[in-house]
């Protein structure tokens, strides 16, 4: 039976909460979005590059972002002992370059797991928490801030390319 990514409710989220959080309900949106706009399609789909001339694909999309969920959170902010998700010597671009259609459903549920963790490493931390990020300080804010405009950044990119796979658009 062929894999397909499932459909994904989206958190309504509170729009007046204190910034601790609005922050991580934001970006959980912003994460759902991403899914949500990958749900219905089969393996072979998310690994369709579809808007010429970038190579850009779903897939691709679906390991970089789990790539820096781990990157952020566990690595950077956690300072957890774990091995980056892909080997840096592959290439900076590994995640979006080596796609197998095969192993798509893998992906997604890598994706799922290293949200689940990131979360975790960030569930008791204060916004004011900082961590070292090329000598200066990084705060968990800023982190927050920055996974929202990485995820808004390739819900946008995510838009084209399922518009060019399957005609499919929305929100």
């Amino acid at each position: 039976m062929t894999w397909t990514a499932p459909e994904v409710t989206r958190p309504s989220g509170d729009t007046a909460a204190d910034e601790r959080t609005l922050l991580p309900s934001l970006l959980a949106w912003h994460r759902s979005t991403f899914l949500h706009k990958l749900a219905g399609l089969t393996g072979e789909q998310l690994a369709t590059a579809s808007v010429p001339p970038s190579n850009m694909t779903l897939l691709g999309l679906v390991r970089h972002l789990a790539k820096v969920e781990r990157f952020w959170f566990r690595l950077r902010y956690a300072a957890q002992d774990i091995e980056p998700l892909y080997d840096p010597a592959l290439g900076k671009d590994h995640d979006f370059e080596a796609l197998d259609s095969a192993k798509a459903e893998e992906a997604y549920d890598i994706l799922l797991d290293e949200i689940r963790l990131a979360d975790e490493a960030a569930a008791e931390g204060s916004l004011d928490d900082t961590f070292d990020l090329g000598g200066n300080p990084f705060s968990l804010r800023m982190l927050y801030l920055h996974m929202i405009g990485e995820y808004a950044r390739h819900n946008g990119h995510a838009d084209l390319i399922r518009e060019r796979v399957d005609g499919h658009t929305g929100a």
